[in-house]
């Protein structure tokens, strides 16, 4: 953020940072997303951000959605993690601890590259992670045993220096904006093909399992996180920004 912020780069994704409150509580957010609208959700959601990012001289402009691979790995068989009793959770920030506590067991702050070694060592009972950097890092080797319970949103978002696109020609920031949108729907189908061949690869090459929760249950267990978590997106966006943003993923639950 403070590369784009100085001009050193253009263009960055930026991570959930405190100078953006809303977008830091909202980034990675507990629902059930239908992904059928992807494209549209996330263009939605970047224009609620906008006028914050603008404060801190950003603007949206590339979508990088990875609800659909957010998911957990247990280094036993598990069905439910609404039943932790005690494990070790790798965590990767303040909602998905709030999710370990909430369902009984205790979140792990790992290093990135300390990952494999504590999962291979049983320093952690479970991970929760992207399938794209789990499978990357080989992960499944030492925790086999996936649950599939579509519990985020989750948009990083690439923003770009507002005074370098305010400087562009009003039809080169079209163009600029059309291209983000041609590659976000370039890239949804073959990202998603992607992570199923590498579950599904993992899956038969490690004897491990991908565990899908029933629907019902993953609805119940995030009602209890969404009612715990609603007085920090109200706290953090101010309540009319937080409403509109529960609101967009309303639409998209069905």
């Amino acid at each position: 953020m403070d590369a784009v912020q100085g001009g050193v780069s253009d263009i960055s994704w930026i991570p959930a940072d405190k100078r953006l409150p809303c977008y830091r509580v909202t980034s990675l957010y507990p629902v059930a997303i239908n992904l059928e609208k992807q494209i549209e959700l996330d263009r939605d959601y970047a224009a609620l951000i906008e006028a914050e990012a603008a404060k801190s001289d950003l603007i949206p402009l590339i979508n990088s959605n990875y609800s659909y691979d957010q998911e957990w790995w247990f280094e036993e068989p598990i069905s439910d993690i609404g039943k932790l009793d005690g494990k070790l959770v790798r965590s990767i920030g303040p909602l998905v601890s709030l999710m370990i506590e909430t369902w009984g067991g205790k979140p792990v702050f790992v290093a990135p590259k300390e990952v494999f070694q504590s999962a291979e060592r049983g320093v952690v009972d479970g991970i929760n992670m992207g399938v794209a950097t789990y499978s990357s890092w080989k992960l499944w080797s030492v925790m086999p045993y996936m649950v599939n319970a579509n519990m985020f949103y989750g948009n990083i978002i690439y923003m770009m220096n507002k005074d370098k696109f305010d400087s562009l020609s009003p039809a080169n920031q079209k163009a600029l904006k059309e291209a983000a949108v041609e590659a976000e729907t370039w890239l949804k189908p073959r990202y998603e093909f992607w992570v199923d061949e590498r579950v599904g690869n993992a899956v038969m090459a490690n004897g491990g399992s991908a565990v899908s929760m029933p629907e019902e249950r993953t609805e119940a267990l995030l009602k209890g996180i969404q009612e715990k978590w609603t007085p920090e997106v109200n706290e953090a966006c101010g309540v009319p920004l937080a409403d509109k943003v529960r609101a967009l993923f309303a639409a998209h639950t069905e």
